[in-house]
């Protein structure tokens, strides 16, 4: 099942079930956003596959008309279960290892959610302007001390995210210990929110095992495969949580897609090539992005199943 929001119908937009070839959506009886559908699953299940069988010979639409899937969420919690990344990075910056146990994760704005081909605007180049490409869940209600082994049953649907960063920001704000702000901005989402099962074998372990590749101004940038996480959505779901419950609707995400393999597959985010250059160089040769780039991220190797990122970075 492939759900996704068109940008009609308000703040949180309506709910459509989508066609195989992402052409053609129909909209979900009795349920007008994918939030409200989320807060009734169960009983919701005969409106959405009557939707998924309508899409077929359903309305026809263009890129443009879709908006995130979830406009604005209850929680956006972001991790960073790459290992590699945090290698390089902590190579690059003579950074020591964080000391843990416990997948790394903070918690971001979730008010908004860009949708996958509008402008993205940002206050100034200065600020380092990156992209993070990353996998993420969409999460029902998810009780207070739940288990790694319950996890997964949790998981409603796979989504596909940039996770927009201003690094010129965020290592003053790292000092403070109090996390990020300003540093983090709205992230955008493909159109697409795809059941696990629909991604068939490509969702393993609570990974979905399939290369997301990125391209700046057309130009290859990497095709890092998410199979390498070192924490499952599972873990990550349940470290979020220990100590308190997570709402239907409740987005979590990998971190930056990495592999080990970077000279061969690249990478996701400019911050971790700018990694490899010092390491290699000494310093960077990579810029982070004017005004004007534009930015693209899809997933697997022939047609994404999440629908496509395509933004151009603007100024706001």
């Amino acid at each position: 099942m492939r759900l996704a929001t068109l940008k009609r119908g308000g703040r949180d937009g309506t709910l459509v079930a989508v066609s195989d070839d992402g052409a053609r959506v129909a909209p979900v009886t009795g349920y007008a956003t994918l939030q409200a559908a989320l807060d009734d699953w169960d009983a919701a299940q005969d409106a959405l596959t009557a939707a998924v069988k309508a899409a077929a010979s359903g309305e026809a639409v263009a890129p443009d008309d879709f908006a995130a899937p979830l406009p604005r969420a209850w929680q956006w919690l972001d991790g960073s279960a790459f290992t590699n990344h945090a290698k390089l990075m902590e190579t690059a910056f003579n950074m020591p290892p964080i000391e843990t146990d416990l997948p790394l994760m903070y918690q971001g704005m979730s008010h908004q959610f860009i949708a996958p081909t509008d402008d993205v605007p940002f206050p100034s180049e200065a600020d380092g302007i990156d992209f993070e490409g990353e996998f993420g869940v969409i999460t029902d209600d998810v009780p207070m001390g739940c288990c790694a082994a319950d996890a997964l049953g949790h998981v409603r649907f796979v989504v596909l995210i940039n996770d927009w960063s201003l690094r010129a920001i965020a290592p003053v704000e790292m000092k403070t210990g109090f996390g990020w702000i300003q540093a983090k901005p709205a992230c955008s989402v493909a159109p697409f929110a795809v059941t696990p099962d629909a991604l068939g074998d490509a969702w393993r372990d609570g990974r979905v095992c399939l290369p997301l590749t990125v391209e700046v101004d057309g130009e290859w940038f990497g095709h890092p495969n998410g199979a390498a996480m070192a924490y499952g959505f599972h873990e990550l779901i349940a470290h979020a949580a220990r100590s308190r419950s997570l709402p239907a609707g409740t987005i979590i995400g990998s971190g930056t897609v990495s592999n080990a393999e970077h000279e061969t597959v690249g990478s996701t985010c400019l911050s971790e090539r700018r990694a490899i250059e010092i390491i290699a160089h000494g310093a960077p040769k990579t810029a982070f992005l004017p005004f004007g780039s534009r930015v693209a991220m899809r997933a697997g190797e022939g047609a994404s199943p999440f629908g496509v990122i395509d933004q151009r970075v603007v100024k706001g």
